[in-house]
């Protein structure tokens, strides 16, 4: 076969176009080992825990490339606390930090960034980075640790924070930023290195949107120590036990209401504690108002049982927000029960009355809706008056006394409880928060239980466990 020029010119073009165009596409091989590895540091400028440091730039190059920083609000931490925080800028493999603050003579300082550097390609996240230098000619080198735990429930808060204080004043953790900062581990424990020998003031709280000190009891989760703590070499771990201040009560929190009603809706709306029409043989029934009455008349409110309205003596109350109603009795188990309103028993603070006189008719329980229960916990102070609590979707359901570690009953509300127990300091029954200011009144504890209780109707529920 003969080609003629203008042919073979043709093939030849095409024939290395095509070669070009391979040679600048290589295609990796599939099927490689995914790259599981974070970034590792390979060069720091100036190098890591240098020391009689004067500059204001820090180069960090690693062996990959990165993504930008992730969260850096949560994740990263300079101590000693900046005016100015330093800037970040993250590009390729390299990591520049530009100083906008002056720095203190002979300070160790410690940038740690959690968990905010991972590679571009897969995410691999660099765990704990920290970079270390000091301006003094030697690094600081004292460690300080210890624990939180919530108070109230005997858990751990990952969300706080512990701080130090060079000011001792209990004014400080108010009015300043603190001079240390750490992070909680998901354990609650919290570690401090590379502090200065000295005394410091320890708290343990929630950071709040302006800074990292305790501004709003209510909002933020708060700790103490009793006193201050020497930082020096073997200084022993801490435990900190942290608190949140209830929400105050008021006339709106205070009830349970019922819906909205329009402005020309003159009914006074009535809503109540019962469950499926049944009243708990343990409880008392209660009626909830949408707001406070101004007037109530508990004569005309009677109580009967049966189809013959036979009427059964009962107490009614009215809270001091005047908006429920708890109405006491000795229910009778499985029997039917009328509840009878008169109209003008009620009026609330906006003129709203019952239409007409109405009844409400419900039914109690019965002994077999309920369970039999027998608790016995182990490792218990019983010097520090324990009073055991049965927990529902983190609400509280029932508390008891059990000054010998004991408890038992034939007529309990069957359930899946979370166990917790209190130590009820000053006996009133019930978890007291702490007070810092004034009185440094330490919050009172709650251990839980190592073990949940599925209690169950028709069997007799016997459980041990330890704290």
């Amino acid at each position: 076969m003969k080609w003629s020029p203008l042919f073979f010119l043709v093939f030849v073009v095409g024939f290395f176009s095509l070669l070009g165009y391979s040679c600048a596409n290589i295609v990796p091989p599939l099927g490689g080992p995914r790259d599981s590895l974070p970034p590792r540091l390979v060069k720091a400028t100036p190098p890591d825990s240098a020391t009689n440091f004067t500059g204001r730039r820090i180069e960090l190059e690693f062996d990959e490339f990165l993504d930008d920083l992730q969260d850096i609000s949560r994740n990263l931490l300079f101590t000693p606390l900046f005016n100015t925080n330093p800037s970040i800028a993250v590009k390729l493999r390299t990591m520049t930090i530009n100083l906008r603050d002056s720095l203190e003579p002979n300070t160790t300082y410690t940038f740690n960034f959690g968990d905010a550097i991972r590679d571009i390609n897969e995410g691999n996240v660099l765990r704990n980075f920290s970079y270390t230098f000091s301006t003094g000619s030697a690094l600081d080198s004292l460690t300080f640790s210890g624990r939180v735990m919530m108070a109230e429930t005997g858990k751990v808060d990952t969300t706080l924070i512990v701080v130090l204080y060079r000011n001792l004043s209990d004014s400080a953790v108010r009015l300043e930023n603190p001079r240390y900062v750490t992070k909680l581990d998901g354990a609650g424990n919290f570690s401090f290195r590379n502090l200065p020998a000295g005394r410091f003031a320890v708290y343990a709280l929630s950071p709040s949107p302006s800074g990292r000190r305790y501004l709003n009891p209510v909002q933020q989760a708060f700790g103490f120590l009793d006193s201050s703590i020497t930082v020096r070499s073997g200084v022993a771990p801490v435990s900190i036990m942290a608190y949140k201040d209830p929400a105050p009560i008021t006339a709106a929190t205070a009830s349970t209401g019922g819906r909205v009603q329009g402005a020309a809706d003159k009914r006074l709306r009535i809503t109540n504690n019962l469950s499926n029409n049944q009243q708990d043989l343990l409880s008392d029934l209660v009626l909830n108002f949408e707001r406070p009455l101004r007037g109530f008349d508990s004569a005309q409110v009677r109580l009967s049982i049966d189809s013959t309205f036979k009427p059964v003596p009962f107490s009614i109350a009215l809270d001091s927000f005047r908006q429920k109603a708890t109405i006491r009795t000795a229910w009778q188990e499985g029997k039917k029960y009328n509840l009878e309103l008169g109209r003008d028993f009620a009026e609330d603070t906006t003129g709203r009355k019952l239409l007409k006189s109405d009844t409400l008719h419900f039914t109690t329980k019965k002994r077999s809706d309920y369970a039999t229960v027998s608790i016995k916990l182990r490792n218990l102070d019983a010097t520090q008056k324990p009073v055991l609590q049965f927990f529902q979707n983190g609400a509280l359901a029932f508390s008891v006394a059990v000054p010998n570690g004991s408890f038992s009953s034939s007529l309990f509300v069957p359930g899946d409880y979370e166990l917790r127990v209190l130590y009820d300091r000053n006996g009133n029954g019930k978890w007291d928060p702490g007070q810092f200011f004034g009185t440094k009144r330490q919050p009172e504890i709650v251990k839980p239980v190592e073990r949940r209780a599925l209690i169950k109707a028709g069997v007799e529920n016997e459980f041990e466990a330890s704290l």
